[in-house]
């Protein structure tokens, strides 16, 4: 290898020196192998030293046959440490992957050791995040980072999932009673999670009366910004009553990615459904059916029962994103589709058909992940009115 005018052509042993913890002999030899051939057998489990030697040889073939034997084997093992390491290295493709990944599987599939592994810079971008695929509602994504806090806090905990949430309440209920006038997230321990729980959208937690006694009597929300929720609630309440909102008329794409409400469901197998999920949508009760390989949106006003006040508005309009997927036992992806964005326009118990599904495609379990808005951002009125000047 070093033949010719290398000083190290005459050496018997030659030293080299290691600054990355990662590489160890077993990649070393990996990585000099790939120069003598086109390609080599990467083990999920070995690859982030291969990759760490072929980084610090500056192999541009080994860095990538790292970073597509990642993307192919990102599961709930690996995908924590895949992220980390890929930062280092700069592989961005294989990073947005394994974010991906997260996305799709931190509601879906949810596992204590994922939870343990989830520094808070991840969970705050996926908690932030409009893509996350959401079970059920808002106030499920606040019980998933309770459990998660409560992991990270006690990392040597280690019940079951099924257990996790009753044991998560107990230890915070004993927290209460150690900090009786402060919340959770103002405590010396709680401070390090406000950057996460700031993304919760805690108006779609509030809209429910059972969760908003739960987010209330956990105490690990700081009551003034639930009391600015409940304020911008009641106001959005009284223009939807009294100042003929009938929702919004056009994509405003940053108020769908940062407010929308984000909801859930799993089928679990092909068949007829039909529900709606929890909370109060200013008047708009939004029933969801999936048969026939349909699903539609029907907007309850006079049909069928409704759990509270309706709308008699001529017609009420919402903007939304659907979207479907399956996935294989490691939480890849196997298939997805989507609406995008749109707004639909639906009179007093109208329906209509949002997406037909080819069944050729169609693989169960299947999970539908959805984002509304039901009234639109209120505009904001600037004040022109100047100051009187006081010596005048």
């Amino acid at each position: 290898m070093f033949s010719g005018s290398w000083k190290e052509s005459s050496m018997n042993i030659i030293e080299l020196e290691i600054p990355d913890q990662n590489i160890d002999v077993e990649a070393l030899q990996v990585a000099f192998g790939s120069l003598y051939r086109d390609d080599v057998l990467i083990k999920p489990s070995r690859v982030v030293a291969i990759l760490a030697a072929a980084c610090m040889l500056q192999l541009d073939g080994l860095i990538q046959q790292c970073g597509e034997t990642m993307k192919e084997t990102i599961t709930v093992k690996t995908v924590c440490g895949y992220y980390t390491s890929v930062g280092t290295y700069g592989l961005d493709s294989v990073k947005k992957k394994c974010l991906e990944w997260l996305l799709n599987n931190l509601m879906t599939h949810q596992n204590v050791k994922l939870f343990k592994e989830l520094s808070i810079n991840v969970m705050k971008q996926l908690i932030g995040s409009s893509n996350l695929f959401v079970m059920q509602v808002e106030m499920d994504v606040y019980t998933a980072l309770k459990k998660w806090m409560f992991l990270q806090l006690v990392p040597s905990w280690n019940g079951s999932l099924k257990q996790l949430l009753t044991e998560t309440d107990v230890w915070f209920s004993k927290q209460r009673k150690d900090f009786e006038d402060m919340a959770f997230l103002e405590t010396e321990q709680g401070k390090p999670f406000v950057s996460v729980f700031r993304h919760l959208r805690l108006q779609y937690i509030i809209s429910d009366l059972a969760s908003a006694r739960i987010i209330e009597q956990d105490a690990i929300v700081p009551a003034e910004w639930l009391s600015s929720v409940y304020k911008q609630q009641w106001f959005a309440m009284l223009r939807a009553e009294q100042d003929s909102e009938v929702g919004p008329q056009e994509i405003d794409k940053e108020e769908l990615e940062g407010n929308s409400m984000r909801c859930g469901r799993k089928l679990a197998k092909d068949g007829e459904y039909c529900w709606c999920w929890t909370g109060f949508n200013f008047g708009f009760d939004l029933l969801v059916t999936y048969t026939n390989r349909c699903v539609i949106f029907k907007r309850n006003t006079l049909n069928q029962p409704c759990s509270g006040s309706v709308s008699l508005q001529p017609q009420r309009s919402i903007a939304f994103r659907l979207r479907l997927a399956s996935f294989d036992s490691s939480g890849k992806l196997i298939c997805s589709r989507t609406t995008g964005y749109q707004i639909l326009i639906l009179k007093k118990d109208q329906e209509q058909v949002v997406m037909n599904l080819d069944s050729r495609f169609l693989t169960f379990p299947l999970y539908i992940c959805c984002n509304f808005l039901y009234i639109s951002p209120e505009k904001r009125i600037e004040n022109n009115r100047h100051p009187e000047n006081p010596e005048n």
